[in-house]
This record gives structure tokens, sequence and C-alpha cells, in this order.
């Protein structure tokens, strides 16, 4: 049996550090320990210490202000929904911390060819949509459209109520239907946000931003759902993991 190994001195700190912010005991704009400060709590190199703080500025958690101290920074990451719904089946809202979703209408409407093709019906058929919009502690965050087929629409009450779902849209149709999302197709973009959407983004129509669309099927390969994310400029898209 392999023996874990130890992460490098820099990175243990870093962690340390982003756990402080994660609890709440380092808010955004308070300052993070100097790297002079870092050298004599941890006894590690000025170099090392300073390797901590650029750790810190690369991911998102801190910035460096006009005095050159490095202040905390509330990252603005991106979630998207199937991040949502693997919160959900641990238990979780949903959300992240210190975010609200915001229900903005819920309509039917003839499909699109974009919209027919994702759910497996005619263009020009009938299907409803949801959309709501969330919000953190930096301001708008996404502008979300979901759309299904008129028959899953019919087995799915809440869906057009203007209050927050259930476990989200995928887990409210898993618990009505029995229908569980396996399978994701994500596709990003950068597309120009369309007029019906500018004002609830708080952007002008037409502005470039990221578009990130999501289409779910069941463990029967049928479509489940079609969601279209638009995002508000200045956030970040994050993707880590092993190198295979």
């Amino acid at each position: 049996m392999s023996t874990p190994q130890r992460l490098p001195a820099y990175r243990q700190v870093a962690n340390e550090i982003i756990e402080r912010i994660k609890s709440g005991e380092l808010q955004p704009g308070d300052p993070i320990p100097s790297a002079r400060e870092i050298v004599e709590a941890k006894g590690i190199s000025s170099a090392t210490a300073a390797r901590v703080l650029g750790t810190l500025r690369d991911e998102g958690w801190a910035d460096t202000s006009p005095g050159r101290r490095t202040l905390v920074r509330a990252p603005e990451v991106l979630t998207q929904g199937a991040s949502r719904i693997g919160m959900v089946r641990r238990g979780g809202s949903g959300l992240l911390d210190g975010e609200t979703v915001e229900f903005v209408e819920a309509h039917t409407e003839p499909a699109t060819q974009e919209v027919a093709d994702a759910l497996g019906v005619q263009e020009g058929d009938t299907v409803v949509f949801r959309r709501r919009r969330y919000v953190d502690g930096t301001g708008i965050s996404v502008v979300s459209t979901t759309w299904v087929t008129a028959e899953l629409a019919g087995r799915l009450p809440a869906f057009t109520e203007p209050s927050k779902l259930p476990k989200m849209t995928m887990g409210y149709i898993e618990d009505q239907t029995g229908r569980r999302a396996t399978q994701q197709r994500e596709t990003h973009s950068i597309g120009s946000v369309p007029e019906d959407i500018a004002p609830k983004l708080g952007v002008e129509a037409g502005e470039r931003v990221l578009k990130v669309t999501n289409r779910y099927v069941d463990q029967d390969a049928e479509p489940t759902e079609y969601a279209v994310d638009w995002h508000a400029p200045g956030r970040s898209w994050v993707a880590e993991g092993p190198v295979e």
C-alpha cells in the first residue's frame, strides 16, 4: 500500500489560509499574513512564503492592494448545473455559501430548432421553460434557463411556480418521475447576450460573455432537460484535476 505524498510546504500553508477564508475567520478585504509574517510563523524560506501568496492570488483567493498588501478576495468561480446536482445529492441545497437564486419567469413556448434537437421533439412543438437568476456577494453571477417537454412539465407541478424547486431541477425531476440524470453534454462558447436576457444579467444586449449549454439524459438515454446559462462578465471558469 503506497504512502500518501506529503504536500509541499507552500501548499500546506496556502491550504491553511484557504481554510481560514472558507471558515469566515478571514473575510473579503482582510489582510492575509505577509511573507515576513509567514516566514516567522512557519519557519519557511522567504521564497516559499512568496509562493504561498502567489498561489492564493493565482487561485482567486487574494488580490494585491494598491499599498502592496495581499487582501482576501472571495473567488468568483462559475458553478454549473452538474456541480449543483452533485451538491444536492450530497445533501446540500445546490447553492454556494452566500449565494441565492431568484425565480424570473416560466412559460410555454414553441421549441426553437436548438431546443427541439436537444429534447428530441419537433421544431415548433410546445415546450416549457423556467428561468432563474443566481446572485452572490459580488452581484448577479448567471441567468439560467431550463426547457423540458410539455409532457414532462405536466408531471412537474412546481416547475412553473415562482419559488425555488426542491433539490434543483434535476433532483425534482428524479423525485417526481424516477428519471435520474445519468449523462450530461456540456458546451462552452462565447456568445452575444440576447435582448430578453440582457436586463436580467445587468449587461447590454449583444455583449459577449460566456454561454454554457447543458443537455441531460436519463438512465434510458432519453433527454430530460436542456439548459442555457449566460454568465456575467468577469467570472472565472476553473477546472482542476490530475493530468492523465
